[in-house]
């Protein structure tokens, strides 16, 4: 389905002319990208990239635009969105010189699954969504990608689920595709038993004899200790992941301040004691709940 297509679900709600401004710089943007990997007139560095070197790029583009975000800083996240469609076109334009795809395919493919996964909106009937209909037909969409790469019967619980995703991440959506089947603790009660499980199987490894077999038992634990805490916060409705970049800027605020006040007795952090670097901290935090 052509997105012009008058015919189209989605033409009564969606007037593509209101957008046409857009069309242009995304052009350029195109154009700028061919440019940059053209063989003969190209960037030498842009020209021998491939899938594999860009995509930490992308990854990384991604964070900064989350960190934006976080800042509440609107210019800044401008620009960082302008970074992670740069990492889109680039991905496309390398797509196209394979053979593979092309943006404007790109760009198809997320619009019709955006109206497929929405027919409440752009259906014969918009009449509103009903709770789990954005997952079955997500579940419609694997079992049909599982067929058509060949899989025989249902698709696999986990298929579809990108196994180089960020561990925290990973473990978030890896237990809540668990808990769509019923495979979860009923409440969050249970799991503060199940981490002080953890927690004390973790210790009997560390108190146990040396060794490298002790090293990857508390490898493992530590894991499962991990794990589990991320169950803990879905059960509780935070984002892991977003908690513990939360817990890192806290970590990072307290550090600064702990290093201006070495710095204004006239010391360097190394210079300073524990307990020193301790007080410190104390005044920070104190500080800093003190302004909330």
């Amino acid at each position: 389905m052509r997105q012009d297509d008058p015919e189209g679900p989605a033409a009564q709600d969606v007037t593509l002319n209101e957008n046409v401004s857009a069309a242009a710089p995304i052009m350029r943007l195109l154009a700028i990208m061919a440019r940059l990997r053209d063989p003969k007139r190209g960037c030498p560095w842009d020209q021998k990239q491939t899938f594999a070197t860009i995509a930490p790029y992308t990854i990384e583009e991604a964070y900064e635009v989350a960190g934006a975000i976080e800042r509440g800083d609107m210019d800044d996240l401008k620009d960082e969105l302008g970074d992670l469609l740069l990492q889109v076109v680039y991905h496309a334009r390398m797509g196209e010189e394979a053979g593979h795809f092309a943006f404007a395919g790109v760009a198809e493919a997320i619009c019709e699954k955006m109206i497929r996964r929405h027919p409440h909106v752009f259906g014969e009937a918009a009449a509103g969504g009903h709770p789990g209909q954005w997952e079955a037909i997500k579940q419609a969409e694997r079992q049909a990608k599982h067929a058509k790469g060949g899989g025989s019967g249902k698709a696999r619980l986990f298929d579809g689920v990108p196994a180089g995703l960020p561990a925290v991440i990973l473990s978030a959506k890896l237990q809540r595709r668990a808990a769509r089947i019923g495979f979860d603790w009923p409440s969050a009660e249970p799991i503060f038993d199940k981490i002080e499980e953890e927690l004390g199987e973790l210790r009997a490894e560390i108190g146990g004899p040396p060794g490298a077999e002790k090293e990857r038992r508390q490898f493992e634990e530590f894991g499962d200790l991990m794990f589990v805490i991320v169950n803990l916060g879905l059960h509780l409705g935070i984002d892991p992941e977003a908690a513990l970049r939360a817990a890192n800027g806290k970590f990072v605020r307290r550090m600064e301040a702990v290093e201006a006040g070495a710095a204004a007795s006239g010391k360097e952090l190394s210079e300073m004691t524990l307990d020193g670097m301790q007080a410190l901290w104390d005044g920070a935090k104190a500080a800093e709940r003190s302004g909330r």
